[in-house]
């Protein structure tokens, strides 16, 4: 338990672990890309293995960089269990304990009808010290996996910002709220299989 408490802290906590994109980036759960979702094409942009069990990938529209991107898909692949009510109350907590120095941090849960997955989508917002404020809507899909006797665990997250005013972009984004959240519950996640790297360092 108190491995999985780690994990979380540094991957929940955050709302999303962005990082430079690398070239030649190596699949690591088969899930190559492009994505389509919505009309927008994403291609892998970023992966890592930060645990022995823990897989990550991040995809990105054609020709956006991380730095200053407008939609954003990762993939979180636990090779093992996880307490999915865990992983979700700790990204509401998250969100909430923002609340307190954000006031565009807004949060709700769903979940769905068989308990097997829950939806927490969220906005949060940033006015950096160099660079343009945005407003930042997040789903973040949550889904167990049981395979014979093989547990696994995804996380399945889509970000879009708006550099602009807050107030006005937050209105823009809360209109667009229900179709995105549908885009990625209706998603059909593909078949996840491990690559046999070695861990990155």
């Amino acid at each position: 338990m108190v491995m999985v408490k780690k994990i979380f802290i540094l991957l929940l906590i955050a709302t999303l672990s962005f990082v430079k994109a690398q070239e030649n980036v190596a699949d690591l759960i088969s899930v190559p890309g492009p994505i389509e979702l919505n009309g927008t094409e994403f291609f892998l942009s970023w992966s890592k293995q930060p645990s022995k069990t823990l897989y990550r990938q991040q995809f990105l529209p054609r020709d956006e960089q991380i730095e200053n991107f407008t939609q954003l898909l990762d993939f979180s692949f636990f090779n093992k269990e996880i307490e999915i009510e865990l992983a979700v109350r700790q990204k509401v907590e998250s969100i909430q304990n923002r609340g307190e120095k954000d006031k565009f941090a807004k949060v709700n849960v769903s979940e769905s009808p068989d308990g097997k997955e829950y939806i927490v989508d969220f906005f949060i917002s940033e006015a950096p010290a160099k660079g343009d404020p945005y407003i930042e809507y997040n789903v973040y899909r949550f889904k167990q996996f049981e395979t014979g006797s093989q547990k696994s665990f995804l996380i399945l997250s889509y970000a879009k910002r708006i550099y602009s005013d807050l107030k006005s972009s937050v209105k823009s984004l809360g209109k667009e709220r229900d179709q995105l959240m549908t885009n990625i519950i209706e998603y059909k996640i593909p078949e996840i299989k491990v690559a046999a790297l070695p861990l990155a360092k």
